[in-house]
């Protein structure tokens, strides 16, 4: 796995082992997805929930998100995040923290415009971990959820609405953004 472009363009990034862990975005669909918001991302605040190994905030950072914020409850993953964070050289735009999804999203006080959530597929945590993403979410903030074709989504939780979905094989990625009065 690597960073697709940017200024860590080319660095490898190393993964955690184990499904029962982390399972990492595909290249393919990370590329695409990159690809869909390239011109949306310098300047960005990002939030990379359940993060695993780091690589979506990451590949913001080194396209030009001013900051990113991983957060994930696994000591395992932490330390990935951590070092392909000083491989990259964008550990100082970043800040790492142990936490659930919950517990992190009731304790913060930031507003990101970016948040990628990508939970274990099984757990079932993802329309939970939306709703509480929403109101760390600046008022043209995106979520975008990645998940399994097979799961259906809502078209609106609170005051925010499915924008668009992509499909990339058996993954899904459902982005919501706020509801314009």
């Amino acid at each position: 796995m690597r960073v697709i472009t940017g200024t860590a363009r080319g660095k490898r990034l190393i993964t955690v082992s184990g499904n029962d862990i982390v399972r990492p975005t595909g290249e393919k669909v990370k590329e695409a997805l990159f690809s869909s918001i390239q011109f949306d991302i310098e300047g960005r605040r990002v939030l990379d929930l359940f993060a695993g190994c780091g690589q979506l905030g990451i590949e913001a950072l080194s396209r030009g998100a001013i900051s990113a914020t991983f957060v994930d409850c696994n000591d395992t993953s932490l330390s990935a995040v951590r070092q392909n964070l000083k491989n990259t050289q964008l550990e100082d735009k970043a800040e790492v923290i142990k936490s659930d999804y919950s517990t992190f999203a009731l304790r913060c006080n930031k507003q990101f415009d970016i948040a990628f959530l990508d939970p274990p597929y099984k757990a079932g945590l993802l329309e939970d971990a939306i709703i509480k993403t929403i109101p760390l979410m600046s008022d043209f903030g995106k979520i975008f959820c990645e998940h399994p074709s097979e799961l259906k989504l809502p078209e609106n939780i609170n005051n925010f609405s499915v924008c668009k979905v992509y499909k990339y094989g058996k993954t899904l990625i459902t982005v919501y953004k706020k509801d314009v009065l």
